[in-house]
């Protein structure tokens, strides 16, 4: 591709569709070749971002310096604009300060939030300040001038850990504060970067989210439950369930649901897309339960061991069906019946077995011709010499 025309910047941005697409059966394009997507793909503008951060541990962005289709280096100098993320920046203090306000003035209206964390409420905010200012402000400032937003991570999507009880911050998610914003939820503890990227990805493309769900999420990474695809969903319709953890189900691989797993009520495509590239790399791959991260009801809100109510038509059953006769004794026309279909299924063995043979001239099988002398048949009458 490269060696066609297509830019280098184009074919990472193609590799980057395929790698979120591929695990949920989507179609991304209706162009006939990967040269077409590309060529395509090169007009896009690389979309100018902002990232914040406030009540969070920074694995969202740990979890987006993993990716490597394309890695992080080329995200952001081939993919994106990143103008300001404090992680990431060598500047710290007022320079961090100034570049963030250069940023916002000259990319106003036209560029994409990131907010990674939750936002404190309770106390006019005090319990969280950027250079002096409540997160509060931060968020309204800023926010206020972005063309759109995403809450990335579970915490900026609804509160997320902060938000559990008793919440002593009064944490919010970016949502509840801007409520008439454009603004999309990618929720996880941390959230699949693939599927950042492929939020990115559209709105660099189009100017547009992709369709989503009434929690804000994009259906096209949230519109199934993890059950659905997880790799013990065979366990689970057999009724073999881990009873407690190192036990020989455990070992084994066996359901988790008995242990807490909420992955029946839980909507996200980490049974399909492993995190890192690697099979198995996530909680159920690993022997843990799911706790249901990207749901606003259950993560950080239902006990991790605490068993969720089924919403699937398929249960797991609760016994299986005991092999017995109806009657007391066995009638003697059922044991005549079965005999009779016993002695036929017999002589047609019999008979297969004496047909088909691997030995050569074998005369045991039915309808050969004996070519032994001493049973050879005469000539008939007519065929006699006549004297």
């Amino acid at each position: 591709m490269l060696q066609s025309g297509i830019s280098r910047r184009s074919f990472l941005v193609f590799c980057t569709s395929l790698m979120i697409a591929a695990p949920y059966g989507l179609a991304i394009t209706d162009k006939k070749t990967p040269e077409e997507v590309a060529a395509g793909l090169d007009k896009v503008i690389r979309p100018p971002i902002i990232w914040l951060h406030f009540q969070d541990c920074t694995g969202c962005t740990e979890s987006m310096l993993q990716t490597s289709h394309p890695g992080f280096a080329d995200l952001i100098l081939n993919v994106i604009s990143l103008e300001y993320h404090e992680t990431l920046m060598a500047g710290s203090g007022l320079q961090a300060r100034q570049a963030l306000d250069e940023a916002v003035a000259k990319y106003a209206g036209k560029f994409i939030l990131v907010v990674e964390g939750s936002i404190p409420t309770k106390d006019h905010g005090v319990y969280m300040k950027l250079a002096g200012r409540p997160a509060l402000d931060v968020l309204s400032d800023v926010g206020g001038k972005a063309a759109a937003i995403i809450a990335i991570g579970s915490c900026a999507s609804w509160g997320g850990i902060p938000s559990a009880d008793p919440d002593p911050t009064g944490a919010v998610g970016v949502a509840d504060l801007m409520p008439d914003k454009s603004v999309i939820n990618i929720p996880g503890c941390p959230p699949n970067p693939y599927t950042m990227l492929g939020v990115v990805l559209q709105y660099a493309a189009n100017g547009t989210f992709p369709e989503t769900d009434e929690q804000r999420r994009p259906k096209f990474a949230f519109d199934r439950d993890i059950h659905e695809h997880c790799p013990k969903r065979a366990h689970f319709d057999a009724g073999n369930f881990v009873k407690q953890y190192g036990d020989q189900g455990h070992r084994e691989g066996w359901c988790l649901y008995e242990m807490g797993c909420k992955g029946p009520d839980t909507h996200a495509g980490c049974s399909t897309r492993h995190f890192n590239e690697i099979p198995d790399v996530w909680p159920i791959g690993i022997g843990a339960p799911c706790i249901g991260c990207t749901e606003k009801a259950i993560a950080f809100r239902v006990p991790m061991f605490q068993v969720v109510q089924l919403h699937t038509i398929a249960a797991p059953p609760t016994a299986f069906a005991p092999i017995s006769t109806t009657y007391s004794t066995i009638s003697p026309l059922a044991t005549g019946l079965v005999g009779i279909a016993v002695g036929a299924a017999a002589g047609a063995g019999y008979i297969a077995s004496r047909k088909f043979s691997k030995a050569e001239d074998d005369e045991s099988v039915p309808g050969s011709v004996v070519r032994d002398s001493k049973s050879k048949p005469g000539p008939s009458e007519s065929d006699r010499p006549q004297p």
